[in-house]
């Protein structure tokens, strides 16, 4: 009998301590815990006073704004509570400013005396035109640059000033999260004021730091850049592909290597050689191999981009198309790597990334190495046509050749710019059909035979 009640008294125990732990379970996930996600607490929707301020005719406002980095500042005082903006006219911002200290704001080292110069004209609360006081001291109310605004009304005009600014356009924007008045010049702080004049002044006493001659680029034509740190390897070039090509197809230099001199980060010349392998193997592009490696040096300048970090895309004609071209043509100096120029887009582009985007846009313009020539692309049939009219080529092969830097997409034509078709079609003339002969292609030291 004793032992029957000990073991129900452990039970009922047991069921006692299960139910006390899952009301503390229950309890504990029920309790809100802190987020780990990054996102602000509040989210800016459409109709909040910053996205009006954007959109509005405060144009040079809201364009400094955006160059002093101010918009997740006020997008997080938004999110706490309403906002008053004093916005003066565009007129006061471009020229009734005084040069000189415009140009002290705008530049780079002078950040703060900008996002000073802001956050004078806002007020962290709401603030509409009915509410302005009237008695003759006014009120003060702090800014979000830490100074104070006095707010007044005149009793007999019924002006409304905000410190020595008229209010032009009381309530000119109204939204749920605050209020935009226009005043008709700008607020300027007086610490902005002495930190003008302090630089001011050092600058009309301060000597002069001697500095050497500028250097001009040899290969650009402009002047060099004062050298910096050095970039980390594997970084994309500073420098525009445009202003990396050689400057003419005689000039083109030997492959470079990349970025960290002899430890090869890129090796354009073994990806350029891998590439024209996989056209002479793929088949039908034996022209455009022929072209790159004999009748043009831009084998060796592809190598020499990819090298130094560069990405490009080939839009490769077949050997149908390529049979189609001219004497006349190709026969001009210089015209094979016109025509080569025009087919190489300095993106990295697949036939995927391609078909989006002419599917998003309708019609994408690319830019090529032949300045200031672009080509465009559009959906057709299913596939992406470049060019316009006649002169069009489809996407024929896709993704012949993708390695992450070369991309080589196979075409059925042979493009040209509409300006030079417009101008051949004026002065057309009978031309003589080039014959396909057989070439060798003496590929960076390796012997192919082209068909």
């Amino acid at each position: 009998m004793g032992v029957h009640r000990i073991y129900g008294f452990t039970f009922s125990l047991l069921l006692f301590l299960l139910l006390v732990s899952a009301q503390m379970a229950l309890s504990l996930s029920s309790r809100p815990g802190k987020t780990t996600s990054s996102s602000p607490a509040s989210q800016i929707n459409s109709n909040s006073v910053l996205v009006a301020l954007l959109d509005s005719h405060y144009t040079e406002l809201a364009e400094l704004v955006e160059k002093a980095l101010l918009l997740q500042k006020l997008e997080d005082v938004v999110g706490r509570h309403n906002i008053t903006i004093f916005a003066p006219k565009n007129e006061a911002l471009e020229r009734d400013l005084d040069p000189e200290f415009k140009r002290f704001l705008l530049e780079p080292g002078n950040l703060r005396s900008l996002q000073t110069l802001l956050l004078f004209h806002v007020i962290p609360l709401r603030v509409n035109s009915d509410e302005w006081p009237v008695h003759e001291l006014g009120a003060h109310h702090a800014t979000l640059s830490h100074h104070s605004l006095n707010l007044k009304q005149s009793k007999d005009s019924g002006d409304r000033t905000v410190d020595l600014a008229r209010v032009v356009r009381p309530n000119d924007v109204v939204r749920p999260d605050g209020v935009i008045h226009g005043i008709e010049r700008v607020l300027i702080p007086q610490t902005v004021v002495e930190e003008f004049n302090r630089r001011r002044s050092l600058r009309a006493i301060s000597a002069v730091l001697p500095e050497g001659a500028p250097v001009v680029d040899p290969r650009t034509g402009k002047l060099r850049k004062k050298s910096g740190p050095p970039s980390p390897p594997g970084s994309p070039p500073e420098m525009p592909i445009f202003e990396a090509m050689a400057p003419g197809p005689a000039l083109a230099p030997a492959p470079a290597p990349g970025p960290g001199g002899a430890h090869h980060h890129f090796d354009g010349e073994a990806q350029v050689k891998d590439f024209i392998h996989t056209l002479l193997h793929y088949g039908g592009y034996n022209e455009l191999a022929d072209i790159l490696v004999n009748l043009t040096s831009l084998a060796t300048e592809m190598g020499r981009l990819v090298s130094e970090g560069y990405v490009i895309t080939v839009l490769a004609p077949n050997d149908e198309a390529m049979a189609k071209l001219t004497t006349d043509q190709l026969s001009e100096p210089g015209a094979p790597e016109q025509i080569v120029y025009y087919h190489i887009i300095p993106e990295y582009q697949t036939e995927e990334s391609m078909y989006n985007a002419v599917r998003r846009f309708g019609k994408v313009r690319y830019d090529t190495l032949r300045l200031p020539f672009k080509v465009t692309a559009e959906e057709a049939d299913g596939s992406v046509r470049f060019g316009e009219g006649e002169g069009s080529a489809y996407l024929f092969d896709p993704d012949i050749y993708t390695d992450g830097r070369i991309s080589v997409q196979g075409i059925d034509g042979v493009l040209f710019p509409a300006e030079e078709i417009a101008s051949e079609s004026k002065t057309t003339r009978p031309a003589k059909v080039v014959t396909k002969t057989r070439r060798v292609v003496n590929l960076i030291g390796v012997r192919l035979t082209l068909t």
